[in-house]
C-alpha cells in the first residue's frame, strides 16, 4: 500500500468514525427530548479542557435553538469539573429559586432555560461532555426516572467507540 492510499484510508476511517459518533449524539439527543417532553436537549462538547460548546440539540422549537453556544467561562471552572468528573447530577427545577451563583443564572436566563438536567458524558479518558436537558417555558421538577434516563443515555454515549476514540 502507498503512503497516498494510506493516508486516504486513514481520513475515510475517521470520516466514517465522526458520521457514526454524529449518528449516535443525534439519535440520542432527540430520544431525549421526545422522552422527557421538555423544550430542548443539548451535548456541551469540551474541545479543550472546560471550554466547549453546544454541538447538537433537539428542540420544540426554533426559537429554543442554542446550536454553537459557548458557557460562561469564569462559572465553568476546575472546581466544577471536578464535580462533574466525580459523577455530579444537576437537577434545577426552578433558576429563580435555585440557589446557584448568579453568572450562572444569568448564562441560564440567556438560553431561555427555567428548569435544567445536567449529567456528565464521562469516558475513559475523562469528562468528554455534558447532557443537558432544559425546560424553558415553566419550572419543571425532575422525576427520578427522568434522572435515570438521563444517566442511562450518557452511559450509552461515554460507551460508544465512535465517542471513546473521539
Amino acid at each position: 500500500m502507498s503512503t497516498a492510499d494510506y493516508g486516504l484510508q486513514r481520513i475515510v476511517s475517521h470520516l466514517a468514525k465522526t458520521l457514526e459518533r454524529d449518528a449516535i449524539v443525534e439519535y440520542t439527543v432527540n430520544q431525549l427530548r421526545d422522552s422527557l417532553k421538555v423544550d430542548r436537549v443539548v451535548l456541551y462538547y469540551f474541545c479543550r479542557q472546560w471550554e466547549g460548546r453546544v454541538t447538537f440539540e433537539a428542540f420544540s422549537s426554533e426559537q429554543y435553538s442554542i446550536f454553537g453556544s459557548t458557557g460562561p467561562d469564569e462559572c465553568f471552572n476546575e472546581e466544577y469539573a471536578a464535580l462533574y468528573l466525580a459523577g455530579r447530577v444537576r437537577a434545577i427545577a426552578d433558576i429563580e429559586q435555585e440557589p446557584i451563583q448568579a453568572c450562572h443564572r444569568d448564562f441560564l436566563r440567556g438560553m431561555q432555560v427555567r428548569a435544567n438536567l445536567v449529567v456528565p458524558i464521562l469516558t475513559t479518558k475523562g469528562l468528554w461532555g455534558l447532557l443537558a436537558a432544559h425546560h424553558c417555558q415553566s419550572v419543571r421538577p425532575w422525576s427520578e426516572s427522568d434522572i435515570e434516563i438521563m444517566q442511562e443515555r450518557a452511559n450509552t454515549l461515554a460507551s460508544a467507540p465512535a465517542i471513546q476514540e473521539s
